[in-house]
């Protein structure tokens, strides 16, 4: 991972059986530009992360763009790319998943 870029590859079980990519690029003020591939599936993303939430979270400073990356991670878990909001912020994510909160909180220590 470079520090221009953020880059997160997994396996994961989707419907096309491929390797699912997340490429997160730091934009402006706090600004990521994400792009997800799932296959032959592809869904870009403008996410953006307050300046108080990682501290929040427990995530050491620095690490905004393996937030985003894991953010997408556990969205991803839940549904398709193509669900995902195409613009939105960090914070949103627990008002449709309670439980994001304490799982990036968990994460934190394992960055």
């Amino acid at each position: 991972m470079s520090s221009r870029t953020g880059s997160w590859r997994g396996l994961f079980h989707t419907t096309l059986g491929a390797v699912r990519t997340i490429r997160a690029t730091p934009a402006a003020n706090g600004t990521f530009d994400v792009e997800v591939r799932d296959g032959a599936i592809t869904t870009s993303h403008t996410v953006t992360v307050p300046s108080h939430l990682p501290e929040d979270l427990g995530w050491p400073p620095g690490r905004e763009e393996r937030l985003v990356c894991a953010s997408f991670e556990f969205l991803l878990d839940r549904e398709p790319a193509t669900s995902i909001l195409r613009r939105f912020s960090l914070v949103v994510i627990s008002d449709y998943f309670p439980d994001y909160t304490s799982e990036m909180t968990r994460r934190a220590g394992s960055t």
